[in-house]
């Protein structure tokens, strides 16, 4: 399959650039054919901005189904990176700024914006350089907003301002570091496996050399960072107890019962003593360390215990796992590190139906029937599963799709300007003028004010 973005053997100096090279002359040699339509021009009308030029099947970033972790990936990373080198020396992009756009503004800001997602490969070069921001345009940022995991809105808010704004030669670094990182995935990892990308948030399984299922995913904040890893899965519950580890009774618990004595209460959580006797929150000295000693566990529920329904065991020494998640709203963020290491999975039922298929007697009739009895029930995996935890942050598709994702612990070293992540719920949406990039940053996460679950102690 040729990529969009193939160079198709021509090559481009900074001097030829200089010297008068095209944005046509660059999206051909990016592999990106022109259009059959007609250029707008400055008098794009409204008429116009109903052209469905988004359904062109070139701007659309489909779901692909060949593994993250895969030679398929490498070959189509390995290429990006070229293409990105020719980028690079064809003068990379400019820094935009300007207000919140979005279709039917006209303002010169509009036309650096055409020329940014033109050089990108995100929007083709004839459709011009009108200021009006019409269809073309619009379609072309939700190609970008796509490839750098930010919600496909069309319109340019401060999240994707500042994602245009990375430099060119940031982006092919950034491509040239995660290169490294996956080819030493590049062995044969077995027939069933499962993926999990923190960077991108997101779980994928395999099986057969194809991706069966995507699964969105809240990973662990800043400061309680998700581990990069090779475990396996092992086993499931339905319907958990949660035990709070001392790390969260000393960072969350202690302090929410200062706020609000009835937190515990509220929350199902009891309290019990080394002889496994249960002792009333007001037993308790809150503003001691006293509660370190006690030992805290969460009722089953899925509409309040911070697993939700169902726990995924995975052998590892960081006392971390996968789990449902009562706050089902953190999925549709861009943002989702939330956690404190551990990490929930969206649609969880599906993932755990993949994963005991080849376990007799756990067929997902089986699976629904064992979350709605409330009871705790466990499911153990006939044969293990390898689960994956990764930390890729720039890759390409088969399909010539190039994905970035923000470094948001800081481990490609190539500073915080790739690091860059808007505060959650992305752009301001009030039309003010585009910020610049800062080091990315913890946030409470969601949760509704729940406690945020890292490890369980029980049995």
């Amino acid at each position: 399959m040729t990529s969009k973005f193939s160079a198709s053997g021509i090559s481009l100096s900074r001097r030829a650039f200089a010297g008068g090279v095209s944005l046509a002359g660059l999206a051909a040699a990016l592999g990106f054919a022109s259009a059959a339509v007609a250029a707008p021009g400055d008098g794009f009308g409204q008429a116009e901005w109903a052209q469905r030029f988004d359904s062109d099947a070139r701007l659309v970033v489909p779901r692909s189904t060949t593994p993250l972790l895969s030679q398929q990936t490498l070959a189509a990373t390995e290429a990006a990176i070229q293409r990105y080198q020719q980028i690079v020396q064809a003068g990379g992009w400019k820094p935009i700024n300007g207000p919140t756009l979005k279709t039917g503004v006209r303002s010169q800001a509009v036309v650096a914006l055409r020329e940014r997602l033109m050089r990108s490969g995100d929007l083709d070069s004839q459709a011009g350089m009108s200021p009006v921001f019409d269809s073309y345009v619009a379609a072309g940022v939700r190609r970008f907003q796509a490839r750098h995991g930010i919600g496909q809105t069309g319109v340019v808010g401060k999240e994707t301002y500042a994602a245009m704004n990375i430099p060119a030669d940031v982006r092919l670094r950034q491509l040239e570091t995660n290169i490294v990182r996956l080819r030493s995935f590049a062995q044969n990892l077995g027939r069933r496996f499962v993926t999990a990308n923190i960077p991108a948030a997101m779980v994928e399984t395999v099986e057969n050399g194809e991706v069966m299922t995507h699964h969105a995913a809240g990973v662990g904040k800043i400061d309680r960072q998700s581990p990069v890893m090779q475990a396996r899965v092992l086993d499931i519950n339905f319907n958990p107890y949660w035990t709070v580890p001392a790390s969260i009774i000393r960072k969350d618990l202690i302090p929410k019962m200062q706020a609000d004595p009835n937190y515990l209460t509220d929350n199902k959580i009891r309290i019990f003593n080394k002889d496994n006797q249960e002792l009333q929150p007001s037993q308790v000295n809150w503003n001691s360390m006293e509660a370190i000693n006690y030992r805290f566990r969460q009722d089953p529920g899925g509409d309040f215990n911070s697993l939700g329904v169902v726990r995924i065991n995975i052998a590892n020494p960081y006392g971390v796992y996968m789990h449902d998640t009562p706050a089902k709203g953190i999925f549709g963020d861009d943002y989702r590190f939330v956690s404190s290491g551990c990490m929930r999975i969206q649609n969880v039922r599906d993932y755990v139906a993949w994963l005991l298929k080849d376990t007799p007697g756990w067929d997902r009739d089986h699976i629904d029937q064992a979350i709605a009895s409330g009871e705790r029930v466990d499911a153990k995996l006939t044969e293990p599963v390898p689960v994956y935890w990764v930390y890729i942050t720039g890759w390409a598709t088969p399909e010539g799709i190039v994905q970035f994702r923000d470094d948001i612990y800081q481990r490609d070293g190539l500073g915080a300007i790739a690091a860059y992540q808007a505060a959650p719920g992305g752009g301001d949406g009030h039309g003010g003028p585009a910020p610049q990039p800062q080091p990315a940053r913890a946030t409470a996460g969601g949760g509704g004010g729940r406690l945020q679950p890292m490890n369980d102690d029980d049995e």
